[in-house]
């Protein structure tokens, strides 16, 4: 061979090599990249609107959190209205992520409201700050807190409640520039109540929901028949819950019907809902075949719906915690006055709106794929009991006047799934086990009637009980949810001492 043409090859290959790394390189710097150009533009945006004056700085800074904070809310929060769904292959990621960015902003736009509170949860009485500087500098401490433990849950992929995670920030902050008797006890205790009674709560109507359709869809004779009696009637339910879910918790800051109200309209669209489906799954299910894969079909299109609807309420109510402590900095900056609400100026909510859309496509993938598959396996129905479940917990919750965590819900609806279907694999297989015992005991009897000596004794295959949910997914959320709070807390904390002794503030 030429050793021209030998040393040309293996100039080429390391060409091709570069090349390679070039592209995963720049792969890999795509979205910090992107993220910071986001941070940059929302300094900018509010360094003009402030006109350049005497707090620009802070403002800049507190705008620079803000977005910090949105776009760590896209990355964890969202996958929990999607992930199900996308776990399910009712819809591809790529529809997800458009879908779930249209739903988020018009919920966070339309429906985030004009007036947010300042102090999450009212866990903390802003009265008792006497400085307007000790607050800003308190909501600040909270706010870069909660975005990094959040940014850090995600890293480590565990699906957490920003919600959470901005009382933990409020209330280490306020703890340390004040002390602790600024903490509202009693609010506290029925949020941490929230931690323990959610979760469990949507897991176990989950787990209903899938044992329902188990019995009385699955596992009949006849599915299609059993699928146009029982299918319209559980859509009719997630409309008429969903329609409860959207009054409650996505609609909450532009109209507050009264209890009666709510479940009057809820009523009405259960209804309609239900006569409408009825033609409809009619339709749908004809000329399909008796298995179960034509019953995810059936379910596919409920389900997309409800990813939106989750969506688009989730994106109402939880921009607040972006855009709340910026909102609250801002008013004291300007006004010099501290208050437990505030006017959001538009500006304020487009940073927060369209950084939990740019959070969710840079980074939400990863939490996507955790919840909708790596936790337990989904399909169609399963993935239809978990958003049915978020809906009637909320409402459930809203009821017994807890509050609540979305994330913490969805996630418990996941892992109810999963340990049911461990429990239905579990007792199904006991009695394969008892049947076979049997057969094998009937076979020695016959031979021994026949007179044989020996019988090569069929041993039953011993099948491992499948874990259904990962442990090591389960152990490493539920770790995240019990330290969320003191985390943020601790680290909030921190962050104003040193802010204090750095700068003299509250002293």
């Amino acid at each position: 061979m030429d050793p021209l043409k030998q040393s040309l090859d293996k100039d080429l290959e390391k060409i091709v090599h570069v090349e390679a790394a070039a592209r995963s390189l720049s792969g890999r710097l795509t979205a910090p990249s992107l993220a910071l150009l986001f941070l940059g533009f929302s300094g900018l945006l509010a360094l003009v609107i402030s006109g350049f004056g005497n707090n620009a700085t802070l403002i800049v800074f507190a705008a620079i959190l803000g977005a910090y904070m949105a776009l760590n809310i896209g990355a964890n929060d969202v996958a929990n209205n999607v992930g199900p769904a996308v776990g399910a292959r009712a819809m591809t990621l790529v529809w997800a992520l458009v879908i779930a960015a249209i739903c988020e902003s018009a919920g966070a736009l339309l429906a985030g409201g004009d007036v947010v509170s300042t102090i999450a949860k009212g866990i903390i009485d802003p009265t008792q700050v006497s400085e307007p500087q000790t607050f800003i500098w308190a909501m600040m401490s909270s706010l870069m807190a909660a975005a990094i433990w959040v940014n850090l849950a995600t890293w480590i992929g565990a699906p957490v409640s920003t919600t959470h995670a901005v009382v933990g920030g409020v209330m280490g902050a306020g703890i340390a520039a004040v002390g602790i008797s600024l903490i509202q006890w009693g609010t506290l205790g029925a949020i941490a109540a929230s931690w323990v009674i959610s979760p469990i709560l949507g897991g176990v109507i989950a787990a209903l929901f899938l044992a329902f359709i188990k019995v009385y869809v699955i596992y009949r004779d006849d599915k299609i028949a059993a699928a146009r009696r029982w299918i319209p009637l559980l859509v009719a339910i997630m409309a008429g819950s969903f329609f409860g879910y959207l009054v409650l918790k996505g609609l909450s800051h532009i109209w507050k019907p009264s209890g009666l109200v709510i479940l009057t309209l809820s009523g009405v669209v259960f209804l309609i809902c239900w006569a409408v489906m009825n033609p409809i799954i009619g339709r749908q299910s004809r000329g399909m075949e008796n298995r179960n894969q034509s019953l995810r079909a059936l379910f596919r299109f409920p389900l997309i719906c409800s990813a939106a609807l989750l969506s688009f309420a989730h994106g109402a109510n939880d921009v607040a915690n972006a855009i709340g402590p910026l909102a609250a900095i801002l008013h004291s900056l300007q006004d010099g006055k501290i208050a437990a609400t505030v006017t959001v100026p538009i500006w304020v909510m487009l940073i927060g709106a369209f950084g939990i859309s740019l959070g969710l496509f840079l980074y939400g993938p990863k939490l996507i794929r955790m919840v909708g598959a790596r936790i337990t396996k989904m399909n169609p129905m399963r993935a239809f009991c978990v958003a049915l479940s978020a809906a009637i917990t909320v409402i459930l919750a809203s009821w017994l006047g807890l509050p609540v965590s979305s994330t913490h819900i969805a996630v418990g609806a996941v892992f109810g799934v999963g340990f049911f279907r461990e429990f239905y694999t579990s007792r199904q297989r006991v009695i394969r086990k008892a049947e076979r015992r049997l057969q094998t005991d009937a076979a020695w009897a016959g031979a021994e009637r026949r007179g044989a000596k020996s019988l090569p004794r069929m041993v039953p295959e011993e099948i491992a009980h499948r874990k259904l949910v990962r442990r090591s997914h389960f152990l490493t959320i539920i770790a995240a949810w019990l330290i969320t709070v003191p985390a943020s807390a601790l680290l909030s904390a921190g962050i104003f001492l040193i802010v204090q002794s750095v700068m003299n503030v509250g002293s």
